[in-house]
């Protein structure tokens, strides 16, 4: 059996930040599971760039304004306590990366360069040109090799031990072998990204977030905080969801519908295509549905114009959104405009933190950070920008909390864990040898149609009602699926199994949250109640999963500073 003090599942950059932090007492041994290797992390994806108040193109701007944008961009969903915590310690942030080597572009003074992104009231984006996430994930992968992080690359978490609230380890599989282990821990940092593969071919998510540490932590006791807080992306390329970074729009990018009206003038008349995410998306799909878009159907897209650019400037801030477009779409943004749609791109909610500044769970000596779980700093709208800081912020304290459980806890029983063992090791030989049954895909393609037309960017009762009773149906269905792969080595379909049994769990709580959540408030946007409801609504839902059965509560938001009021831009 495999021995940690802590250990971090994920090797994004919340999941690598952390195991650094945690590494910073050599006295304990960390490390880090990865179902791929740690440099290709979705933090990769991640384009225009990081927030911090750093003042370097506005000396106007400060926390207290980065502070206000966040609580107005959540729609006052956001625990102000924690997006306080966030803006004052962000501009320290970026002098850490830059002395770690991040090579952030530069401005003329030889300052971090930062940019304008969506919601916000100053240009405070630090970023490097439009590869922001890879860079920050390269210099991070090389710290933790420098602090003697182990790694275990190629391994997938498949459940947590905990017996009787106690904490005992993981259980895990390496892919390449097929093995199942056991690894008992003092402490664990869940750290395993989002779960915008709920809508499949429609999200601008990589292939492997498929939220599996948020459903290890559900399958425990712990509950999703805000679930149904889903954030669509207005530019993801039309035909495959692939992201288009907003450092486009930063950068002086135009909406065009297909009258060749820059449509944002009608929806956010001052901020215009700089407007939060979840206000652009909603306006883009209404210019789709009053018959103001290109193509048909599922087809349909408007478009992203920034040939007035000039070949220069978006060869030096956007070369890698150029070669995305003609990649994907077979089209060269700096001769024509390039179509574009929402996709689903972020999870507001997900694994209820209890504090933020160790990033705990309700479960002693198990942390999450990045975008597994709600700290809550993004509520029910994130800021663009905010959320590559998040994963760095949050990921540091989470280590320094986990590393904090893993001096205070100790090694104990592990009999609930070798028992976890057991059972998957079973599991695993049971699927593998299974002739017949119902195609696993067949079933996550439905999850996926259900989730986009029922579950997605505009909402109503009775659709999201049958949407719930179409993933109770798909989750009883599952349990006869069939993979059709006997191999024990690189059982690639086995860990897709997982990952949609995992799917459909977390799909099943964004649409019970989105059903109970009868308003309308950021990125949740709902047909029949189109109004915020800050009477019966200002407030957290928190979903158990108690087996086949979920069970609905409520907890208060944090409000400190900002009361909360019309959101408008």
């Amino acid at each position: 059996m495999f021995k940690y003090d802590v250990v971090v599942v994920g090797a994004g950059g919340a999941g690598m930040m952390a195991a650094l932090y945690a590494s910073k007492d050599p006295s304990l041994k960390v490390a880090v599971l990865s179902k791929i290797f740690p440099t290709r992390s979705h933090t990769g994806a991640a384009q225009g760039g990081i927030n911090a108040a750093m003042g370097n193109r506005d000396n106007s701007d400060s926390a207290e304004k980065h502070f206000r944008d966040t609580v107005k961009g959540s729609d006052f969903l956001a625990d102000q306590d924690a997006v306080e915590f966030f803006t004052t310690h962000m501009p320290e942030l970026i002098s850490e990366l830059d002395y770690m080597g991040v090579p952030f572009s530069r401005d003329i003074n030889g300052k971090v360069a930062q940019r304008p992104f969506g919601g916000a009231s100053s240009p405070r984006t630090c970023y490097s040109a439009d590869k922001t996430g890879h860079v920050i994930l390269h210099a991070l992968y090389e710290q933790c090799l420098k602090n003697h992080v182990r790694f275990h690359n190629d391994w997938y978490l498949l459940s947590l031990a905990v017996d009787n609230g106690h904490f005992e380890g993981l259980v895990a599989m390496d892919i390449r072998t097929g093995n199942v282990h056991a690894i008992q821990a003092k402490a664990v940092v869940i750290a395993t990204g989002g779960y915008g593969r709920v809508y499949w071919s429609r999200t601008t998510n990589a292939i492997n977030m498929t939220g599996d540490g948020t459903a290890a932590c559900f399958d425990i006791g712990i509950p999703l905080k805000d679930p149904e807080f889903v954030q669509f992306h207005p530019t993801g390329l039309a035909s495959t969801g692939v992201l288009l970074s907003e450092a486009c729009r930063g950068e002086g990018g135009y909406l065009i519908n297909k009258d060749g009206e820059r449509f944002m003038a009608r929806y956010a008349p001052d901020k215009m295509e700089l407007g939060p995410r979840d206000l652009v998306s909603r306006s883009i799909e209404t210019e789709i549905k009053e018959g103001r878009g290109f193509g048909d159907g599922m087809g349909s897209y408007v478009l992203m114009d920034l040939r007035h650019l000039g070949e220069e400037k978006i060869m030096e801030r956007l070369p890698q959104v150029r070669e995305l477009a003609m990649d994907f779409e077979g089209v060269d943004l700096v001769k024509e405009p390039v179509p574009i749609r929402p996709s689903c791109h972020y999870m507001m909610g997900g694994i209820h933190i209890v504090d933020h500044k160790t990033c705990a769970t309700p479960i002693e000596g198990i942390h999450a950070a990045g975008e597994c779980c709600a700290v809550s700093i993004h509520g029910a709208n994130r800021l663009g920008g905010n959320s590559v800081a998040d994963v760095v912020l949050f990921g540091k304290y989470a280590g320094q909390g986990a590393q904090q459980s893993a001096k205070k806890r100790s090694f104990t029983s592990t009999a609930k864990l070798e028992l976890e063992k057991i059972k998957w090791t079973e599991k695993f030989d049971l699927i593998r040898k299974k002739k017949t049954g119902i195609n696993m895909f067949e079933i996550r393609d439905k999850m996926a149609e259900t989730m986009w037309y029922h579950v997605g960017i505009f909402r109503t009762e009775d659709e999201m009602k049958q949407a719930y009773l179409t993933i109770e149906d798909l989750l009883e269905r599952f349990k006869d699926a069939y993979i059709g792969d006997s191999s024990e080595s690189y059982n690639m379909a086995f860990i897709n199994y997982v990952e949609i049994s995992n799917l459909l769990k977390l799909a099943k709580a964004v649409t019970l949250g989105a059903i109970n959540r009868k308003e309308s408030r950021g990125s949740h946007s709902r047909g029949d109640y189109p109004t915020r409801d800050d009477e019966n609504f200002l407030k957290h839902t928190l979903i158990y999963n108690e087996g086949e059965y979920y069970r609905l509560e409520y907890s208060p938001v944090t409000i400190t500073k900002y009361q909360p009021e019309e959101r408008k831009y």
